[in-house]
């Protein structure tokens, strides 16, 4: 009988260990991306461009929608997803907010999350013409921030944050004009605030990865 509870105890530890073990393989991990690893031409800047570890997306402070102040306290402890745009585009920027609004959509409600959309034309993109675009695409309050402001605190967030302004001979630029450019990236940036991955906001398959990622973040949280 000891035999038989002996042999049954010891192939229930195989099994719970075998599934224990083939569900963390089945487990997603996302790196933490650092300056160093970014490879695209221009995107860093030269005294971040040797940083291995440690970066942290920076202090920022911009109107939203609502003319609300939005700062890094506002998205500390949530996972959040940044897009450089402006309204008057005509070409990638309209997909990119249709991009978006599915994210919204799937996770609607969820507080854990917020989307942060930053204007690179400030001076057309006033707090009442952010409203009025947010409006149109159905944004959520509190959970997705339009945010404008002064436009070199933008830029410099852009570039020294979330390494998203590319050179002017980078493809997907859409209508830059004057002299600012934008990117088609999705910005994907942790609970500690720390970039996670980069996605293409035109493309539906890159932002279904991205949604997948946003679910592994809060995961990882639980």
């Amino acid at each position: 009988m000891r035999v038989v509870l002996f042999g049954a105890i010891v192939v229930a530890s195989i099994l719970v260990a075998y599934f224990m073990t083939t569900e963390s393989q089945n487990k997603k991990h996302l790196r933490v991306i650092q300056p160093n690893q970014i490879i695209e031409p221009g995107v860093v800047p030269n005294d971040l461009k040797h940083v291995s570890m440690g970066h942290r997306v920076g202090d920022f402070s911009f109107q939203n929608q609502y003319n609300e102040t939005v700062t890094l306290d506002n998205v500390k402890g949530k996972v959040f997803v940044v897009e450089y745009f402006f309204t008057t585009c005509g070409t990638i920027c309209p997909r990119m907010t249709q991009q978006m609004m599915r994210v919204q959509e799937r996770f609607k409600g969820n507080d854990d999350v917020k989307i942060l959309s930053f204007t690179v034309n400030p001076e057309i993109d006033t707090v009442e013409v952010m409203k009025e675009y947010a409006d149109g695409h159905g944004a959520v309050k509190d959970q997705w921030h339009f945010l404008t402001g002064e436009k070199e605190k933008l830029y410099d967030l852009a570039r020294r944050s979330f390494f998203v302004l590319k050179p002017a001979e980078a493809q997907n630029l859409g209508d830059a004009g004057s002299d600012f450019i934008h990117t088609n990236n999705f910005v994907l940036v942790d609970q500690q605030l720390r970039i996670r991955n980069y996605y293409d906001g035109t493309s539906m398959t890159s932002v279904d990865e991205l949604m997948e990622d946003i679910q592994v973040l809060l995961d990882e949280e639980k």
